[in-house]
């Protein structure tokens, strides 16, 4: 993420595609420290709708079948919860 423009790091732009983002077109992706040059700072990254669902599946993807709780019982995963959330959030 240290490599992110200020309008993404702010939440202004999608973090993936750039894409100019409102309160309507946007998924929080929540506040992080970030490495910026040497230093560290908040950050508070959103990524448009499309992104943020394709994003989540493809996360999802990766971590579900090596999770022992994304197999035992994909309800008792928060990764696996967080990661459905995000991919209903971007579909709305």
């Amino acid at each position: 993420m240290g490599d992110l423009t200020e309008s993404q790091q702010r939440g202004a732009a999608c973090v993936w595609c750039a894409q100019t983002l409102t309160a309507e077109t946007a998924v929080d992706l929540g506040e992080r420290r970030i490495k910026v040059l040497d230093n560290y700072v908040t950050a508070f990254p959103r990524g448009c709708r499309p992104c943020t669902a394709t994003a989540a599946y493809r996360a999802l993807m990766d971590h579900a079948p090596g999770c022992e709780q994304c197999v035992d019982d994909a309800g008792s995963c928060e990764t696996g919860m967080a990661l459905r959330r995000l991919m209903r959030e971007g579909r709305r």
